[in-house]
């Protein structure tokens, strides 16, 4: 059993490919860029922005800065509510609670931002900490935010055996691995199994129930 569980938001809680890809659209458009197709664009759910739109969108630093700005615009008053949780996450949090296990966001996207959206789907209560990237990406790469929030959690080197780090994508694994962390690859996401598994992802899990017995068992 695991007395910590860190939590992937995008792909792992939550499906928010409606508000990410809509508010790329706002951002090319504002740009003047060609808008490509939604389902090409979801490849943004999961890494940070700013090394995202300079990757899949050939910017420079400086255009992909600016296309931050303009994502969170529509985001930040719109795209953050267009997400959907999936099904069996509401339970599946109530019941690791329930086996005593410590819950938290570890999240590359804007702190406040995760936390707002924690808190619309009623699941603070579920959670000790809601941690995140920082508005400045001083702090936005996975291996960062899980190190923060272990910090936060005042978890030292010897409790970290007792640490799960749970998401869909490579990033979560890879920070996971960078911290010395156990993880699992959640495949109702974004992620693929071999991505996962190649990344090096201890288990999968199929469903949140599932994942309730891996970490509780």
């Amino acid at each position: 059993m695991y007395n910590y569980a860190l939590f992937d938001l995008d792909g792992t809680l939550t499906d928010p490919s409606l508000g990410i890809t809509n508010s790329i659209m706002h951002a090319l458009a504002k740009m003047g860029r060609e808008i490509p197709s939604r389902e090409s664009l979801y490849r943004f759910i999961g890494p940070p922005l700013v090394p995202a739109f300079q990757e899949f969108l050939g910017m420079t630093a400086e255009e992909a800065e600016q296309a931050v700005v303009f994502y969170r615009e529509y985001f930040s008053v719109t795209g953050l509510f267009e997400n959907t949780p999936y099904d069996g996450i509401t339970e599946m949090l109530t019941a690791l609670k329930e086996h005593g296990v410590v819950l938290a966001v570890a999240t590359s996207k804007p702190e406040k931002f995760a936390a707002r959206i924690i808190d619309h789907f009623g699941w603070s209560e579920h959670f000790t900490l809601v941690c995140g990237a920082t508005m400045d990406s001083s702090r936005s790469k996975k291996g960062d935010v899980i190190a923060y929030t272990l910090k936060q959690l005042g978890i030292s080197d010897a409790d970290k055996s007792s640490v799960l780090m749970i998401g869909d994508r490579h990033h979560d694994i890879d920070g996971a691995n960078e911290n010395g962390l156990a993880s699992v690859g959640v495949l109702w996401g974004f992620g693929e199994e071999t991505e996962l598994k190649t990344a090096g992802a201890d288990v999968l899990a199929h469903d949140p129930a599932e994942l309730v017995r891996i970490i509780t068992e």
